[in-house]
């Protein structure tokens, strides 16, 4: 069972919307997630710094800190959610709730039970002097852009020897997964009436050839790259979203396309969006529109920790399981940019996660403790 400290954290940190968007309506604030975190680790004696996110009045990134040294562990988590539709759950989604030994609440798994946890292994050490630090990390927009974690990437902080991203993953080590770039192709033509195409010039036609040679990269790549620690064990390019013309009897004027590409590990995204926009240009030309390509948002480079890793070896023999890889991204490549050696691991699952009726499994909060106890030790004592 979870002991009251944690129900009453994850309470007052599901109570405290943070949900961050890339529609701006949807989009808020995670500094009450931040300051509630750095209440509780201040009473830890942790050395706490709050460091603004740029151009933002209510988001932040928390790093909080409790020993020196070269070494050292990183326990790391992101403090907001994605939207939700309240009337889409059975029970009001900012209030946690107890049923069938599960908690209930909107980030319960992904990821604002991660903190709790960690607080409480930390919290196991009060009364011990570390010789490694321990640092508790708290990102925004995880959900959306990731600038919390760019942010950290760009100003050389934390510096550590080890890091764990407390994504739900069952408590199982995950030394892999893909990035993900999200990319847009905006055409634009000549409109004019349907009757004579020569009174314009279509963009969904032009469009038909984009998609066309997007489809031939994704064979190429697909052919060259292949990865059998992955289920799916090759890169995927999905053809999201399309939107062009007003009307039957209008030549289309404009058409843009919505794609995403998950890259392997080993392959790198700038590169790639390179050589989409190479491969597209001559489009443009062919048939006289303009071709543009630009990103959704700064992407996740893809992630591979070596199994020999003490980290890795250490997170297998604590859970008794063998460490593999997810599909889905996550700020580890960030951590890892920074020197650190770094693995995924938290309760919950990620198939509770961006859905309604989102929860946390009471049974794997204490292992989660006790995992993150031995890791401490290991590494900060």
């Amino acid at each position: 069972m979870a002991s009251l400290d944690y129900r009453s954290q994850l309470t007052q940190l599901v109570a405290a919307a943070s949900v961050s968007c890339a529609t701006p309506r949807y989009d808020m604030g995670n500094i009450e997630v931040i300051n509630l975190l750095a209440e509780w680790l201040r009473d830890l004696d942790f050395q706490i710094e709050i460091i603004p996110i740029a151009n933002t009045t209510d988001k932040a990134n928390l790093i909080a800190t409790r020993g020196t040294g070269p070494g050292g562990l990183v326990l790391s988590g992101h403090a907001d959610t994605v939207p939700y539709d309240a009337d889409r759950w059975q029970q009001d989604p900012l209030s946690l709730t107890e049923k069938d030994n599960r908690l209930y609440g909107l980030g319960a798994t992904d990821m604002k039970g991660f903190f709790p946890a960690a607080i409480a292994a930390a919290e196991a050490f009060k009364d011990q002097a570390l010789k490694q630090p321990l640092i508790i990390l708290a990102t925004a927009d995880e959900e959306s852009s990731m600038s919390g974690a760019r942010a950290l990437a760009e100003m050389g902080a934390p510096l550590a020897r080890y890091a764990v991203v407390g994504e739900p993953t069952g408590l199982r080590p995950i030394r892999m997964h893909k990035g993900i770039m999200m990319e847009a192709v905006h055409v634009r033509g000549n409109a004019g009436h349907s009757s004579n195409p020569a009174l314009g010039n279509n963009a969904l036609e032009t469009m038909n050839a984009v998609m066309g040679e997007l489809l031939t990269f994704r064979h190429e790549l697909q052919q060259r790259y292949q990865n059998p620690g992955f289920d799916v064990n090759v890169p995927t390019l999905n053809l999201g979203c399309i939107h062009g013309g007003d009307n039957p009897n209008r030549i289309c004027g404009q058409c843009e396309l919505h794609f995403d590409l998950r890259p392997l590990p080993g392959m790198d995204n700038e590169e790639l969006h390179q050589s989409i926009a190479r491969r597209i240009q001559p489009l443009a030309e062919l048939h006289g529109c303009d071709v543009t390509l630009s990103s959704l948002f700064g992407g996740a480079p893809a992630f591979e920790q070596e199994a020999t890793s003490p980290l890795i070896q250490a997170c297998e023999k604590l859970t008794g399981h063998v460490s593999s890889s997810v599909a889905f991204a996550t700020e580890a490549p960030f951590l890892q940019s920074l020197g650190m050696e770094t693995v995924v691991m938290g309760p919950g699952s990620i198939d509770q996660a961006h859905q309604p009726d989102e929860f946390i499994p009471l049974d794997q909060i204490n292992p989660a403790i006790e995992i993150l106890k031995s890791l401490i030790r290991q590494f900060c004592l």
